[in-house]
């Protein structure tokens, strides 16, 4: 170990930054703890001004060679990552838990899989990305993705490597060089993957990572006049600066944001698979930007939705991650448990009830929630709460639910319970969401475009979309004469 190694269950990880290819400290540090039980794991070095300038640099200088690599030769660098990253997948999953308290076992068996995922898909796509040559009156369109150049892709806590490389390998296989800012809650498995990516043999300079805060080090990278990309995820306020200093250099942007999602419950749907679904909604302790917080229940059924969502909540046990048995683990930062309690506790003061929970338990962990008797214009039914917390509202009829559903600033998606076809497909037909399940929830396919509508985020990723966001499209017309003989 070196004063610049921190270890976590045997896992060594190196604190600085990587930038060019090599480490690179900072005169600061900030303290990165566990979720779990308040353990110290470290001090992560603290970048700045001077370290996002480097690390453009480093990409900059970088971005000719990695943008003319062969396309073959990009997808066999990501599949070597990925490679990398499965060779690691016990090592990844053991440190994501002891930085954001996720669930070990679904690290394990289903988030790190899908990090090698993301390589893997964008690799293999890049090798059949093509628009098929069309005319006109003669002339020959060939439509191109060209790299845009160095991209700034600014990542969340709650699923921190994952989303990184959802990001990272569709930026990479479009053949930009990358700067990513890991959030400075959960900074370690980002360090983790530049040394996946560089024993893969990814040349130097092609995937820099820096930590800090945002207003330190992630403004002067979104300000930057040689970033031509910008990606975030993460809250509405954080995207309004992001895109206030992106705004001189008319950089382009694409931003998910927060949600405020409903779970829509008819009357004729299966009422355990609903309820099931309901439930499902406190994964990851509820800090999942696609949660179905909002539950609206046709009033006929909204006793028994209730009777059994609650026989099903109850039995989740929460507490340690690394236990195989525990269904919810802490949330992520005593300041994140503080707004959770705080909403909760505005909500009682406006006439809100607790059917369960609606309190803190010991250390950074909070009780399952579900309050009724709140009304459509309350903060608690309007704001992102990014906790356990769940609302129960009820409706008369189609109309009443689209309305409610559709009733907030936000529209990243929506989920539907009910046993009729045509009426899912009529009401999913009228709800704002970028994405919308219908007796399911959270299905997830690479090559579907994800995004939010309204306040929920502007562009969308997935597939070719990545690519179209990644790359600047050109259209190159060829007339059907004019060629001189070189024969």
């Amino acid at each position: 170990m070196t004063e610049h190694t921190l270890e976590v269950a045997g896992v060594a990880i190196d604190t600085r930054h990587w930038i060019g290819g090599e480490r690179v400290a900072s005169v600061g540090t900030f303290t990165d703890v566990s979720p779990i039980d308040g353990t110290v794991l470290g001090e992560i070095a603290r970048g700045g001004p001077a370290e996002a300038a480097a690390a453009v640099a480093a990409a900059k200088a970088a971005f000719p060679g990695w943008a003319a690599t062969p396309r073959a030769e990009r997808a066999r660098l990501l599949h070597a990552i990925a490679d990398g990253v499965e060779k690691r997948i016990e090592e990844l999953a053991i440190v994501e838990t002891a930085d954001n308290g996720a669930l070990l076992r679904s690290h394990r068996r289903g988030v790190m899989p899908r990090v090698a995922h993301n390589f893997r898909f964008f690799a293999d796509w890049l090798l059949k990305l093509d628009h098929e040559d069309f005319e006109t009156r003669g002339h020959t369109n060939h439509v191109s993705w060209d790299p845009a150049g160095p991209s700034a892709l600014i990542t969340p806590w709650n699923a921190p490597l994952m989303l990184s490389t959802w990001k990272v390998a569709p930026a990479l296989a479009a053949g930009n060089t990358v700067v990513l800012k890991p959030a400075e809650w959960t900074p370690l498995t980002a360090s983790l993957l530049a040394d996946i990516a560089a024993e893969a043999g990814l040349p130097a300079g092609v995937l820099n990572v820096v930590q800090g805060y945002g207003a330190e080090i992630g403004d002067a990278l979104t300000s930057h006049p040689d970033v031509r990309r910008i990606s975030f995820t993460g809250s509405v306020p954080t995207a309004r600066r992001i895109a206030a200093s992106a705004a001189p250099h008319l950089t382009p942007l694409s931003l998910e944001l927060g949600g405020k999602s409903p779970l829509l419950v008819f009357a004729d749907a299966d009422l355990d698979l609903a309820a099931d679904l309901a439930v499902e909604q406190y994964d990851n302790a509820g800090q999942v930007c696609l949660a179905a917080t909002r539950v609206l229940v046709e009033g006929s059924v909204a006793e028994e939705f209730t009777r059994r969502f609650v026989d099903k909540a109850i039995r989740l046990r929460q507490g340690d991650p690394r236990d195989e048995t525990t269904d919810i683990g802490p949330n992520i930062h005593p300041r994140q448990l503080e707004k959770i309690d705080g909403f909760v506790q505005r909500a009682f003061a406006a006439g809100a009830r607790a059917v369960i929970g609606g309190h803190p338990k010991d250390g950074q962990y909070y009780a399952p929630t579900l309050l009724t008797d709140v009304a459509q214009d309350s903060e608690i039914v309007q704001e992102e709460v990014f906790g356990p917390v769940l609302t129960l509202q009820t409706f008369a009829d189609e109309d009443e639910a689209v309305r409610l559903a559709n009733g907030t600033r936000f529209g990243l998606a929506a989920t539907v319970a009910t046993g009729d076809p045509e009426r899912a497909e009529r009401v999913s037909a009228q709800l704002v969401a970028g994405t919308v399940w219908i007796n399911c929830f959270f299905v997830r396919d690479l090559q579907a475009p994800f995004g939010g509508s309204r306040h929920s985020g502007v562009g969308r990723e997935g597939g070719t979309w990545s690519f179209d966001f990644y790359c600047d499209l050109k259209n190159t017309v060829t007339a059907p004469k004019g060629w001189k003989d070189h024969g």
